[in-house]
């Protein structure tokens, strides 16, 4: 397994839309593997492939708490049905955009249609941190950032500073 860089904001690649895969086969795991090993050392609850510059539909997680051993999911081809029309507000963060956390507010549940780490179809009811963490990764499969559903004037300003912390660096 190998710990990958990851994309951050503004990267343009984040804005792309990632593409379904034929299957699941031992290069797609070794893959998911990486991201798995990536996000633990991020450390993250949730990775999507193009957060490490891979436009496919893969989504990798895991929300055992402190102290409990790991648990983790693959979500290969994932699809959304079912999402709940009242909402549930989480305060999230993300491996793109180190260092910023927002309330933001999401479908309390949804169900997810996907391919597990050996290919086999699954469904999952989600809900809780479960659901807003799959929408979540779901979101940044479409090109979509979670400082998308905050106001213009604080995107900008998150962007702005995210450049300006870039360039410093360079």
């Amino acid at each position: 397994m190998t710990i990958r860089p990851i994309v951050t904001a503004p990267d343009p690649r984040l804005r792309e839309i990632s593409t379904p895969v034929d299957g699941v086969d031992d290069e797609l795991r070794a893959l998911m593997d990486d991201m798995l090993e990536t996000m633990y050392a991020a450390p993250g609850i949730g990775l999507a492939a193009i957060q490490i510059g891979v436009p496919k539909r893969v989504i990798v997680m895991d929300l055992a708490g402190e102290g409990e051993p790991p648990a983790p999911r693959y979500f290969v081809n994932p699809v959304i049905r079912n999402p709940a029309t009242d909402l549930a507000p989480y305060q999230e963060g993300c491996l793109s955009v180190p260092d910023y956390y927002e309330e933001i507010e999401r479908p309390a549940t949804c169900t997810v249609d996907y391919l597990d780490y050996d290919g086999t179809p699954r469904t999952l009811e989600a809900e809780g941190l479960l659901a807003t963490c799959i929408q979540h990764e779901m979101d940044h499969l479409e090109g979509v950032l979670f400082i998308d559903h905050l106001s213009r004037l604080k995107r900008e300003r998150i962007l702005k500073k995210l450049k300006r912390d870039r360039s410093a660096a360079a």
